[in-house]
């Protein structure tokens, strides 16, 4: 038997502003933008080159939820975007105005930086050794 983790769930305020940032900024592709009813849009991005997972943009729906946009993992980094040219990706981040609110380090498993998605999750930038 074989299992996968296919897509991880992003609460959004907006898909359209969520798109942009993910599509503009980080350069990510669109999968998929379907329109299910009149307020729920089945949103997927991937970075790019990626064969593995997929980001779920899901606008939130009530108030639990909207408190939840920016802090779904509690002020931990919550996602980690892994690239294969760190000081590439990190300079075109800087220029689409990515915000990062830690400085690169080389750690004993890769170069990582911490940087901020437009909601305020926490993200690593990393390329592993």
């Amino acid at each position: 038997m074989k299992q996968s983790i296919i897509h991880i769930s992003l609460l959004v305020r907006d898909y359209d502003e969520a798109l942009d940032f993910y599509i503009r900024k980080l350069g990510f592709d669109l999968v998929e933008d379907t329109r299910l009813s009149e307020t729920k849009r089945w949103v997927l991005v991937k970075p790019p080159g990626s064969s593995g997972c997929c980001l779920l943009l899901a606008k939130a729906a009530n108030e639990q939820q909207l408190s939840a946009v920016g802090n779904q993992s509690g002020g931990r980094v919550f996602l980690f975007l892994e690239t294969d040219h760190f000081d590439q990706s990190y300079q075109s981040m800087l220029e689409n105005g990515i915000s990062f609110v830690r400085e690169p380090v080389v750690e004993s498993y890769g170069t990582v930086a911490v940087f901020t998605d437009l909601y305020g999750n926490l993200w690593d930038l990393i390329e592993r050794k």
